[in-house]
């Protein structure tokens, strides 16, 4: 870690604040600047504090936890609507995927913050060996 890196991996929120931060999609470390710089990629720097969080590689966590999420979100409603109202083979397979890719896609940006929230809080940046 350079000394620059001390400055801003010096100072930290609570576990929850950094999280609660990323998932607003807003700096882990000062909370205002915005940490995308489209969809999923992150800014080199925190526009606001310059803090280095173009650094941390999220990589499959993010689609693990949207996964999570959506499935237990999905597949209970599904059974619940097969069980109570049966609807036609083809309303099942044009409805549930269409509404899983959507919950997805919103979803992601908001978790793939949370996690850049998380390994900041423990000082990762996604490239540790053991």
């Amino acid at each position: 870690m350079t000394d620059s890196d001390t400055k801003f991996y010096g100072r930290k929120d609570t576990l929850f604040a950094s999280i609660a931060k990323g998932l607003r999609r807003a700096c882990p470390q000062c909370g205002t600047g915005r940490i995308f710089a489209g969809y999923l990629k992150l800014k080199p720097a925190c526009p606001s504090c310059q803090a280095p969080i173009g650094e941390i590689r999220a990589d499959d966590f993010p689609p693990y936890l949207t996964i999570f999420l959506v499935g237990h979100i999905v597949v209970p409603l599904l059974v619940y609507v097969e069980a109570a109202f049966q609807p036609p083979t083809w309303v099942q397979i044009t409805v549930w995927p269409l509404i899983s890719l959507i919950l997805a896609l919103a979803f992601l940006p908001y978790l793939k913050g949370g996690v850049v929230g998380l390994m900041w809080s423990l000082d990762l940046k996604g490239d540790e060996r053991h």
